[in-house]
């Protein structure tokens, strides 16, 4: 730049006026607001983008701790954490790599409940994977804060363990396994099995919570079909046999077993009552039938479990559990066994089961 009387050159091309002032060669220029707001909302940007990616950074190092925690046995289970292990393996986790399952049996004893609960916060698991209502409400008394996974509960909007199915809210979620429908849909299958049954047993345990309901409902749908329900209690594993005998008694011709933990690890035993006592029974898990018993009808447990797997997922990368809509899954899973058809002598409706 040079510059001569009133002109001057710059860059080349002659301009009007005044020489350039010495800060406006040497120094930098004023501050241009729309630059400056421009270079901050570039900032910003940048921050927010590599939140995630140091959130993500961090969690590939992590070893996630799962909860497993359940009212039933080691045995009845395998079937249902291979499943929920599918599903994990399916979403990229893999034992002792980047998550550890640690599971802890009641064995159908519900006192112990909180205590396995307790003994799990204290291991600092990251999410809690229940089943059935004692177990999420033993859970979520030991832990205000740790997110809780729940499958397979009948009711948890009126068991008081999420506010609505869409919007959970606190620190429960995940997949209910029951509605009206499936009541119904257990009696008509027996009446096709026993036209003309008229009484029909039913066998549950009062101390779980979710079993009256289910009676109520049972009770329901049984008026609208001109059957007559007779209730029969069992809340340890040796009533299973004085309630069996008091059945007889009243020689109902069918019977229903709610669903219960307890009653599903004697499952054996109340499939050999039933045998015995000529009574042609319907179940609510598969197992029943796999033991030799006339039917089952409800959901698919193993897929229930194998779904859980999705919201561990979830809530692992930062979902919270209340903002997580629950679902209630359909039931159709129905099996039936030849060996309980033979010891009854009935023609089972056509399944999609066995």
């Amino acid at each position: 730049m040079t510059c001569s009387g009133g002109r001057h050159r710059h860059w080349g091309r002659e301009i009007d006026g005044p020489a350039l002032s010495a800060r406006a060669v040497g120094a930098p220029p004023d501050p241009n607001p729309r630059w400056m707001m421009y270079l901050a909302t570039l900032a910003s940007v940048l921050v927010l983008l590599a939140v995630p990616l140091a959130i993500e950074a961090q969690q590939a190092g992590k070893l996630w701790r799962v909860g497993y925690l359940s009212s039933s046995s080691v045995e009845r289970e395998r079937t249902r954490v291979a499943a929920f292990h599918q599903g994990l393996r399916e979403l990229g986790y893999l034992e002792g790599k980047n998550i550890v399952l640690e599971p802890r049996y009641a064995g159908g004893d519900f006192d112990r409940l909180p205590e396995l609960a307790a003994e799990l916060v204290r291991h600092k698991v990251d999410v809690f994977v229940v089943a059935g209502a004692p177990v999420a409400h033993a859970a979520k008394k030991a832990s205000s804060v740790t997110p809780i996974v729940m499958t397979a509960i009948a009711d948890p909007v009126g068991m008081g363990l999420v506010a609505s199915l869409a919007r959970p809210g606190g620190t429960i979620t995940g997949l209910s396994d029951f509605n009206t429908g499936v009541v119904a849909k257990r009696l008509e299958l027996l009446r096709e099995v026993v036209p003309s049954v008229s009484r029909v047993a039913v066998l549950l345990n009062p101390t779980n919570p979710s079993n009256p309901p289910q009676l109520k409902l049972t009770q329901d749908a049984a008026a609208t079909l001109a059957v007559t329900l007779l209730a029969f209690e069992a809340k340890r594993a040796d009533e299973i046999d004085r309630a069996f005998t008091a059945i007889k008694t009243e020689r109902p011709g069918a019977l229903i077993v709610i669903g219960d933990p307890m009653l599903g690890s004697h499952r054996k035993r109340i499939v050999e009552l039933s045998s015995q006592n000529r009574l042609p029974a319907i179940y609510w898990v598969r197992e029943f039938a796999d033991a030799g018993g006339l039917m089952s009808y409800g959901a698919n447990y193993d897929d229930l479990w194998r779904r859980a797997a999705t919201y561990v997922d979830k809530i692992l990368k930062g979902a919270k559990p209340g903002d997580l809509p629950a679902h209630q899954v359909r039931a159709g899973d129905q099996h039936e066994s030849r060996e309980g058809a033979r010891a009854h002598d009935a023609t089972v409706p056509a399944a999609a089961g066995r």
